[in-house]
């Protein structure tokens, strides 16, 4: 690292550690499986061990995404205007949820193809519509979450403001 992008990394607030990542990512799926595999079922009148399978599917593959995504858009959120995700203000919180179910819908619609057993457009539509679903469930999870779970400022961050 030569020493002016040292210097910056220095005076950068810290991103969510790994831990925190995964604690973050877990917490998210966990209580979205518990609203959309009811929701689901009822709305497809699918069993409840169906419309869990269908849904723990998408929800494996969002483990996997999410994280990823979530660390790349706080990454450029840091660089490009240096504040911590935690401090993000409403309207990029907004464009957040809205990326992340985005390119969620991209790697999950051929889940709901192949797992749920739905034709293509019908998964379309599923998938549409636990986006919309997930763009509310994920701006209030992420509030509440940046809430109870600040990113921490070291104490030289602090001294430097």
């Amino acid at each position: 690292m030569t020493p002016s992008r040292l210097s910056e990394a220095r005076t950068l607030p810290p991103l969510r550690s790994v831990r925190e990542r995964v604690i973050q990512t877990v917490a998210f799926e966990a209580g979205g499986l518990l609203i959309a595999v009811p929701l689901y079922g009822l709305v497809f009148e699918r069993s409840s061990f169906d419309s869990f399978i269908l849904v723990a599917a998408v929800s494996t593959v969002l483990l996997l995404w999410l994280p990823i995504h979530n660390t790349a858009f706080d990454l450029c959120e840091l660089r490009l205007t240096g504040r911590a995700a935690s401090d993000r203000p409403h309207r990029l919180r907004f464009a957040h949820a809205i990326c992340a179910e985005l390119t969620s819908t991209l790697v999950t619609w051929p889940v709901i193809v192949f797992v749920g057993g739905h034709g293509v457009w019908v998964a379309l539509a599923i998938d549409v519509g636990l986006s919309t679903f997930y763009v509310l469930y994920g701006y209030l999870f992420h509030l509440v979450f940046d809430r109870l779970r600040p990113v921490p400022v070291r104490a030289d961050d602090v001294c430097r403001s």
